[in-house]
């Protein structure tokens, strides 16, 4: 009898096969390649049928050129961030397609010459935060921590609370990274109590400045003291603030969130913050401060290294100029809003055990930690969490006392028909 591998397909002719060739025009003729190899050793291993070659193709073709997979965030978790943090706007995703191709990032359209990087960002950032006499931006809040330790305490010291030498995410401490810039760090007063008196005693000739650090991640409660900036701005030296989470303004149901324009007022020379926490933009370190100072960490030759790119760039000003982003939008959003929409849920999901429950709420990414967002939640059996990771698209809840929670904090409204069939789908 004739081998029946004989009549696999040719990768050639697989390739050319109409819908599989439209494929390789979108996804690459190499990803869509590798995928065809792939199926035709399976079917050399009598997994799949010569004939079905093709259609098995198709199947496995991902859904873009990239790994990465949208996600319904349903933890209740706002700035998530193993989930990417802030979600972009509708706006700021726009910007970022404009702004994929060739574009006037660094070029003055009238005059034919060169311009400053990024200005209307930047523009937009300090309109955001007018009490800043200049601003800067760079990849991360910890790059702009790195910043300033480069431009303002090479060699020297930076004055640090003992309670606030802070571990973030995966294990990085803001001590070593401070001190892998050359500068040594001067601690002062103790893990749960830190006075202005301690910084006062420790400033001398090799003082760069001193560090305030909110430690946004976690609580220290009972036993304890700090200074506030206020207290620190007159000591003769540069005040570096690190507020964390980027509030560039008071917000109301956030009353102990550090801002960035109080943080100005009460004297600190320069201000870090993070782009894609409260702020809901993408990644970046915001740098927000005395205009010398910030022109001075801004003509640093590590700028360079540190810099954002376009599509960042695009992103950050529509997320200041356009609409609420979706992260103001799910901790603004109305408790009662968020009942009725679980109600109408879960009454559309009773066959599959759904509940509209009552749930809390987090601001997450390191931001406002303690702080409770009271929301609503639909509830279904335990199993329903792993089914719903591996659905497309996959949900992500929590699973609390056998129950997987979907908080709808989270889910924006729109989001609502997907959610629901996604649950449909592992029923």
């Amino acid at each position: 009898m004739p081998d029946p591998r004989r009549a696999i397909p040719r990768t050639d002719a697989v390739l050319a096969e109409p819908r599989i060739a439209k494929a390789a025009g979108s996804l690459g003729r190499d990803l869509v390649k590798s995928v065809v190899n792939d199926v035709q050793r399976a079917a050399r291993a009598g997994e799949i049928a010569p004939e079905a070659v093709a259609d098995a193709v198709l199947e496995r073709l991902p859904a873009s050129a990239s790994s990465l997979r949208p996600v319904l965030n349903a933890t209740g978790v706002v700035v998530h961030t193993n989930l990417g943090r802030a979600p972009l706007s509708a706006a700021a995703l726009e910007a970022v397609t404009a702004a994929g191709g060739a574009t006037d990032v660094e070029f003055d359209l009238a005059t034919g010459d060169r311009a400053r990087r990024g200005r209307g960002a930047l523009a937009a950032l300090r309109a955001a935060v007018p009490d800043a006499g200049a601003v800067h931006v760079v990849n991360n809040n910890a790059a702009a921590l790195l910043l300033c330790a480069l431009a303002l305490a090479p060699g020297r010291e930076i004055v640090v609370s003992r309670g606030e030498l802070v571990e973030i995410g995966d294990g990085f401490r803001i001590p070593d990274l401070l001190e892998s810039a050359g500068a040594r760090l001067r601690e002062v007063g103790t893990t749960n109590r830190t006075s202005a008196r301690d910084y006062a005693a420790a400033i001398g000739p090799d003082t760069g400045f001193v560090l305030k650090v909110h430690p946004s991640n976690y609580r220290v409660t009972g036993f304890t003291a700090e200074a506030a900036l206020g207290e620190l701005a007159g000591l003769g030296v540069p005040l570096v603030a690190d507020i964390g989470s980027g509030l560039p303004a008071p917000h109301p149901l956030l009353p102990g969130e550090p801002d960035a324009a109080s943080a100005l007022r009460a004297g600190a020379t320069v201000v870090t913050a993070s782009g894609d926490k409260l702020l809901g933009g993408p990644q970046a370190g915001l740098l927000f401060g005395e205009k010398d100072v910030v022109e001075r960490l801004r003509r640093h030759p590590a700028a360079r290294a540190l810099r954002v790119d376009k599509l960042t760039l695009a992103a950050l000003e529509a997320t200041l100029r356009g609409p609420v982003p979706p992260v103001r939008a799910a901790l603004e959003a109305s408790v009662e809003d968020l009942r009725r929409r679980a109600d109408t849920l879960a009454g559309s999901l009773r066959d599959f055990g759904a509940e509209a429950v009552a749930s809390t709420a987090a601001v997450g990414g390191g931001g406002a930690p303690g702080v409770e967002l009271p929301s609503a939640a639909v509830s279904l059996p335990a199993r329903f969490a792993a089914a719903l990771r591996a659905g497309d698209p996959p949900v992500v809840g929590r699973v609390v006392r056998d129950r997987c929670l979907l908080d709808l904090r989270t889910v924006r409204p729109e989001e609502d028909a997907h959610l629901r069939e996604a649950v449909r789908r592992c029923g």
